[in-house]
C-alpha cells in the first residue's frame, strides 16, 4: 500500500447481555481497533472504521435459521464484513463457548465468503486462561469461512478489568498492541 492508501477496516463488537457501562467486550473491541489504527497509521495507512454490534442482529440470525431468509439488516451487515481489508472480532465467552450471537453470525457467512481475511480475535472471559479446546472452537469458526485469525488472541479476564479500573492494564494493553500490529501487517500484505 502506498503512503496515505485507505483500509477499510471493520470492528465487530459482540457486547454481552447485561447491564453496566463500558460494557466489558465493546471496551476490548474499541482497543483492539483503535492500536489497529495506529499501527496502520504508523505506516502511513488511513483506516475507515466502521462498527457491526452483532447483539443487534439476534431476531435477524434467529429468523435467518429458522427460515432460511436474511433480513436486510442481516444482508447489510454480511456486505460490510466481507468487503473489509480485515476484522477485529471481540466476543464475550460464556462457560466454555463464545457467544451464540457470534457463532451464529460466523455459520450464516457460509463456506469461503472471508477468504483470506484476517481477523484478530479478542475474548472476553471469565479467566485470561482459556483452555486450548476454546480457542480451537473460535479459530475454527473464523477458519470455516476461511478467514485468517492472526497468531496472538487477547483475552482479557476480570484482573485484567480490575487493573484497567486502577490504570495499571500494562499486560493487557502490550497484548493488544501485539495483535494489532500482527493484523496490520496482514492487510498490508493482502492488500499488495
Amino acid at each position: 500500500m502506498s503512503a496515505g492508501a485507505a483500509a477499510r477496516g471493520v470492528r465487530t463488537g459482540l457486547p454481552p447481555v447485561g447491564v453496566g457501562y463500558p460494557r466489558p467486550t465493546r471496551l476490548l473491541a474499541d482497543w483492539a481497533t483503535e492500536a489497529v489504527c495506529r499501527s496502520l497509521a504508523a505506516g502511513g495507512v488511513r483506516a475507515e472504521v466502521e462498527v457491526l454490534e452483532l447483539h443487534r442482529l439476534t431476531a435477524d440470525l434467529a429468523q435467518h435459521c429458522a427460515h432460511g431468509r436474511a433480513s436486510l439488516d442481516l444482508r447489510e451487515a454480511i456486505a460490510t464484513v466481507v468487503a473489509a481489508d480485515g476484522l477485529v472480532v471481540a466476543t464475550p465467552v460464556l462457560a466454555v463457548s463464545p457467544s451464540e450471537v457470534f457463532d451464529a453470525f460466523f455459520a450464516v457467512l457460509g463456506d469461503g465468503v472471508l477468504s483470506g481475511m484476517p481477523v484478530l480475535l479478542a475474548l472476553n472471559s471469565g479467566s485470561r486462561r482459556q483452555p486450548p479446546d476454546l480457542m480451537q472452537v473460535v479459530r475454527r469458526r473464523l477458519t470455516d469461512v476461511h478467514a485468517h485469525p492472526v497468531p496472538t488472541v487477547v483475552v482479557a479476564g476480570p484482573d485484567d478489568w480490575r487493573a484497567t479500573a486502577q490504570s495499571g492494564a500494562t499486560w493487557l494493553h502490550s497484548c493488544i498492541d501485539h495483535a494489532a500490529a500482527e493484523l496490520a501487517a496482514a492487510m498490508r500484505s493482502r492488500r499488495q
